[in-house]
């Protein structure tokens, strides 16, 4: 039998996908990567090329298993219950992986998929009942009020850093949000984070066929057979709860070693977030003595004299002595991805380059 894919409550097939580019103009560009995604679905290759996020270095190419996918998409409809009697929200660009899974998930469950423009609040004009969608935490931030309607029913939210106030607003939606926990290379989420009600949780629990270690890193190892034969190596810092359960520490590439003494920036940063009101980043630059020493790059004008005086003696409340950084730096506006991820590096080099003293 042939795959199909409902979108808008009209159902498309391998034969009917020129129709798709007549009903959505191709020179709309969210519109256009719908068409070229679902092209490339019912052709009669085994795989999908899609792109690391590049938010911590270069985006590499790799090329996904279509059978992995739509393992992938099985375990997600089968946590959140979505069959042919549910809907979905498609509000994600589908040239990135999260979209392009909403589509995969939409033919493998055979729901309704809505697809809307992607934007800051996809959900404004929204008056359908939807049981399931994904987000960016950019959209959780600018959808907020909306989503307090209540005709939303679960949300997943990845691509991006969940920040205590992000999690403050969550706590004041009725839909059950959870933070995702994955890699490109494993097609989607591996593991759920919930973010309010009566399970909220500081730790992600892997799904079902999901089974979790620590290498000799400390970093997460995700062993799931019916997404690939190989164990995934991760880069990311992990603390185990039990064989189930983690809770993300930092990534292992962004460990700064200051004095012999190893520091997470990403804790570091969770234990700033309420004394910061811009966005914020821990980085380091090199030092004669330290190796590398603790700095702090926030996206906003220069604090004057007090202000600045008054968050060092934050710092002093909330870090140790070999956390508190060494110095400040600002910057008006930082560089940002095109999925509006603040790119760290690029940011760093462009505020310190002539500054390092």
């Amino acid at each position: 039998m042939s795959e199909t894919i409902k979108l808008n409550g009209e159902i498309f097939n391998r034969e009917k996908i020129a129709d798709l580019k007549t009903s959505y103009e191709s020179t709309v560009s969210w519109q256009s990567s719908i068409y070229e995604f679902l092209t490339n679905w019912f052709d009669d290759s085994d795989f999908i090329v899609s792109f690391t996020s590049g938010s911590t270095g270069t985006p590499k190419e790799i090329r996904l298993l279509k059978t992995s996918m739509r393992n992938s998409a099985r375990m997600t409809n089968a946590f959140f219950g979505l069959d042919k009697t549910k809907t979905a929200l498609l509000c994600l660009p589908a040239s990135y992986i999260a979209g392009k899974m909403m589509l995969v998930r939409g033919i493998v469950g055979g729901f309704n998929l809505i697809i809307v423009e992607p934007k800051a609040n996809p959900f404004e004009n929204l008056t359908l009942l939807i049981d399931f969608t994904a987000i960016t935490p950019y959209q959780l931030y600018h959808s907020a009020e909306t989503l307090k309607s209540g005709t939303i029913r679960n949300i997943i939210v990845g691509g991006g850093h969940i920040n205590a106030k992000l999690e403050a607003l969550a706590a004041e939606i009725s839909a059950s949000l959870y933070e995702t926990y994955g890699m490109t290379e494993t097609a989607s989420h591996i593991a759920l984070r919930c973010l309010n009600g009566n399970r909220k949780s500081d730790y992600f629990t892997v799904l079902d066929g999901v089974s979790i270690r620590q290498d000799e890193r400390n970093c997460l190892a995700i062993s799931a057979s019916h997404l690939a034969e190989k164990e995934f190596i991760s880069n990311d810092i992990v603390e185990l709860k039990d064989s189930k359960s983690f809770r993300w520490l930092g990534r292992f590439d962004s460990v700064i070693n200051s004095g012999g003494v190893k520091i997470h920036p990403e804790q570091l940063e969770k234990k700033l977030e309420e004394y910061i009101a811009s966005n914020f980043f821990i980085s380091s630059v090199p030092d004669e003595l330290l190796g590398n020493k603790v700095v702090l790059v926030i996206e906003s004008e220069t604090f004057n004299h007090e202000r600045e005086e008054n968050l060092k003696a934050h710092f002093a409340k909330v870090l140790s002595k070999y956390e508190i950084p060494k110095q400040i730096f600002y910057l008006s506006a930082f560089i940002y991805s095109e999925s509006n991820k603040f790119l760290r590096n690029e940011t760093l080099a462009k505020v310190i380059s002539p500054k390092i003293t």
